[in-house]
């Protein structure tokens, strides 16, 4: 991994859209442009709407990162961390040295470590990390 390679920590994630906004106000994109995404992985019919049937639903939530993104190459220069990293409130993204660190720990516990299909357009340098 290189320093600009961010991890996402899929079992932290809560969807709550705190990284998309950081990085929408830090970097200062007009209203309708987004660098960060987060889709609701659940049952397809919108957003957080969970799949499965009472008492058994479930829901997940994935951040995805168009090729727009700069990955805050500024901030990286001057030692701090992207908006989008440094904004979520459940440590579910790390980057550079500490993604790589964690990416490794959460291999050793059984993670499976992925990046998205080249289908899904998004940027380079994020990898995921899910249980099972």
């Amino acid at each position: 991994m290189d320093e600009k390679t961010i991890l996402v920590n899929l079992q932290r994630c809560t969807g709550c859209w705190t990284c998309s906004l950081a990085c929408k106000v830090g970097n200062g994109l007009p209203d309708e442009k987004f660098w960060l995404t987060v889709r609701t992985e659940g049952s397809g019919e919108g957003i957080d709407r969970p799949a499965g049937v009472w008492p058994d639903l479930h829901m997940s939530w994935i951040p995805i990162w168009s090729k727009s993104c700069v990955r805050c190459g500024g901030r990286l220069a001057e030692g701090e961390l992207p908006y989008c990293v440094n904004a979520c409130p459940n440590g579910a993204l790390s980057v550079g040295e500490a993604a790589a660190g964690e990416c490794e720990a959460l291999r050793q516990r059984g993670f499976r470590i992925f990046k998205l299909p080249a289908w899904e357009n998004a940027a380079d340098n994020v990898v995921y990390a899910s249980k099972g």
